[in-house]
């Protein structure tokens, strides 16, 4: 019986395509053929297990928005003033004009010059990854894409060798749960159900790291506040702790690790006292936390995207990722680790993004977080090529979330530069268009998910009819690829046969099979999650000495820094933008609870909950400044200053600055938000936006 049949009637299954590791299955109510009630967890998924956000179950707040774009936009007025700037025109009109302006583009520079442009709005890989065959058939720029997890990839890859690790429905069996980098409770809900039902079951203690006190950290048993950017040296410590107390397991570091003499005596050189001065936690916090890792061998470490945000990123997640090989957690049911299970779904995705015709047409790669400096022309970007001088978006409002966001309104205010974006709302970015057309949302195409965090492959058919002049990215790539003469096999097939084809050449159930079983779970066994016969790794050994270098292979010609720098062995690495007396303070961009990058950001329940952007500042510097609740302070750095008003919160260390976003340029007083002071630089060694990694100055204002 198909999994919808055994739901009331008028309820279907979904997956929800927000970027979250989640995935969450969903259950949908289904009104007519265009509305939907309320949405909930699905729960035939052990992992989801009933359980979503609450930005999600809200739903229908989005999908029946009255601002939704509805209808194709020619801009006739000025960028980025808005609705009032375009006229409606039919959609064969407007995609004449979007290929009319690649077309253009191309001919005066080559195809290089048009650079489509793409993230994870949905993370469906239909409608999220098409662009892609558009993409490789044309021999347009690449997207070398950085923006969300390429650091935190690199670090898991440098010491575990492959993107996967255990399974999450393990932390139900552990007895202790870190949290490192990550705030589950804003950002992965589901992760919060298992942690309970660990305490419940086997009264496992809460640890989570994070410079700021999240909604995650107020439910811990313990929450080590730790300056940003200096992760690695408190995982040093924990180790030495370990060792010095003998609570390493000694023969599984010989077993299935490369220690050696040296490694030892490197960690025997960074002990509390050192971490302390640099992390801004007590030496007391170190130890206590040390002991409690290294007496619970069903501990589970839970490390997040949070690494993805610094410059030393990737060598603070490879620090961290080495301690269960210390203790020998990998070992146990309940213990071990997880960063995400990318590699576990060994899916053939030649049709889907036209890997076969990337091969007949090579071209250079340009940085997706250096949007504002490629659209400048900055020449580390561009090299010999020619400049973008045309932008195909979906699924991304660069304008709001890229780094330097000044320059990335600058870049699209050009004349010369021809923008098309498909998209659900006028956005900031929209409005600095051309053309505008309007896209679909999940509900209303087909599609299938993978997830980071769980392991199921889950496919969702539409459960409503979009609105009228609603059309899915699917239906868009193939019509533009028809006007523009570019072949393929995908730009044939419909949605639902992409994926069944993909299902099969991947050796999987078809598409029709794994929909009706509620998802395919690609889990590993025990043994093969537990890396009981070896690290993916060469030696089949967890590395504590990485081979940086190597990890800069997938890497495109000219794209990400070198390795220069990289600590040999897991070391605190100076490569942050460090407070200094001109700039005292260490910002932190996270996460807002009730916006998803900057969706959710139109949604009424999600406005009334988050109501402005503050930033948080230890009441000590609030007096220092002179500051009290609400009152404005200017926040700056050579990137630019922005004014926020200040919510004095004690859940920090003083010289750490929080402003939780990613809110509308618009929501701010002068009219840009806290992306302006962040930097486009790349972290090593492959490239990797760092959002947490600014220093500031903070001053009064009238």
């Amino acid at each position: 019986m198909p999994l919808d049949a055994k739901l009331p009637d008028g309820w279907i299954t979904s997956v929800c395509p927000h970027d979250c590791p989640s995935t969450c299955a969903l259950e949908v109510e289904v009104l007519d053929e265009r509305r939907i009630g309320k949405v909930r967890g699905g729960r035939h998924n052990p992992y989801t297990a009933g359980v979503i956000c609450a930005k999600v179950a809200r739903y229908a707040e989005r999908i029946h928005h009255p601002e939704r774009l509805t209808q194709p936009l020619r801009r006739i007025g000025e960028k980025g003033v808005g609705r009032a700037a375009f006229e409606a025109i039919s959609w064969d009109a407007a995609l004449d004009l979007v290929a009319e302006g690649l077309t253009a583009a191309e001919q005066r520079q080559g195809p290089e010059a048009v650079w489509p442009y793409f993230y994870a709005g949905t993370m469906g890989h239909v409608q999220r990854d098409g662009i892609e065959r558009l993409r490789h058939t044309k021999g347009y720029s690449r997207q070398w894409s950085t923006i969300c997890v390429t650091l935190a990839e690199s670090g898991w890859l440098a010491g575990v060798g492959a993107k996967k690790g255990v399974d999450a429905r393990e932390i139900a069996k552990s007895e202790l749960v870190v949290v490192w980098g990550g705030n589950p409770v804003s950002t992965q809900v589901n992760v919060m159900t298992h942690i309970a039902r660990a305490k419940k079951a086997n009264g496992a203690k809460l640890v989570v790291i994070d410079p700021y006190r999240t909604g995650t950290a107020e439910q811990a048993d313990l929450h080590l506040a730790l300056k940003p950017g200096t992760d690695s040296a408190l995982a040093c410590a924990v180790i030495h702790v370990l060792l010095r107390d003998g609570l390493a397991d000694r023969a599984y570091l010989a077993r299935y690790s490369d220690w050696n003499a040296e490694v030892e005596a490197h960690f025997g050189a960074r002990d509390p006292a050192w971490a302390a001065a640099i992390t801004g936690l007590s030496i007391t916090e170190i130890e206590d936390f040390a002991r409690l890792y290294g007496s619970t061998k069903k501990s589970y470490l839970r490390v997040g995207y949070g690494f993805s945000r610094s410059r030393n990123g990737a060598a603070n997640l490879h620090a961290a990722s080495c301690l269960p090989a210390v203790t020998g957690a990998w070992a146990v049911e309940g213990g071990g680790a997880l960063w995400g299970n990318g590699a576990i779904y060994n899916l053939d995705k030649t049709l889907i993004e036209g890997l076969d015709a990337a091969q007949a047409r090579p071209a250079r790669s340009l940085d997706q977080s250096r949007f504002g400096p490629v659209l400048t022309g900055d020449p580390r970007d561009l090299g010999e090529g020619p400049p973008v001088e045309a932008l195909f978006i979906q699924n991304t409002n660069p304008i709001v979330v890229c780094p330097e966001s000044g320059k990335c309104r600058d870049g699209l205010a050009r004349d010369d530069l021809f923008v098309a974006v498909h998209e659900q709302f006028m956005t900031e970015t929209a409005a600095m268009a051309d053309v505008v057309l309007p896209a679909t949302m999940f509900l209303e195409h087909d599609d299938y998910y993978t997830a980071s965090g769980h392991t199921f492959l889950q496919v969702a058919k539409a459960a409503v009819a979009p609105p009228e002049g609603c059309r899915s990215n699917h239906e868009v790539i193939c019509a533009l690829a028809d006007r523009l003469g570019a072949e393929h096999p995908g730009f044939e097939m419909t949605a639902w046969e992409l994926i069944d084809a993909t299902f099969r050449a991947s050796g999987h159930p078809g598409a029709d099979q794994v929909h009706a079983m509620g998802g395919l779970d690609c889990g590993e066994d025990f043994a093969t999650a537990h890396f009981i016969e070896g690290f993916p790794q060469p030696g089949g050994r967890f590395r504590f000495a990485p081979d940086w270098t190597a990890l800069t292979a997938p890497v495109e010609p000219g794209i990400g820094p070198d390795t220069a720098g990289m600590p040999a062995l897991p070391d605190h690495w100076t490569a942050i933008d460090e407070a200094k007396p001109d700039k005292p303070f260490r910002l932190v961009a996270a996460p807002a609870r009730s916006y998803l990058n900057t969706t959710f950001t139109e949604t009424p329940g999600s406005q009334v909950r988050e109501a402005r952007p503050n930033v948080l500042m230890h009441p000590e510097t609030c007096t220092r400044l002179g500051l009290g609740e609400g009152e404005r302070v200017r926040i700056g750095n050579d990137l630019g200053s922005l004014v926020v008003p200040v919510r004095p919160f004690d859940g920090l260390q003083p010289d750490v600055l929080v402003i939780e976003s990613i809110w509308p340029n618009e929501a701010f007083e002068e009219g840009i938000g806290v992306n302006l002071l962040v930097s486009a630089d790349m972290g090593a060694p492959r490239g990797g936006a760092v959002f947490h990694d600014t220093a500031v100055w903070a001053r009064k204002t009238d």
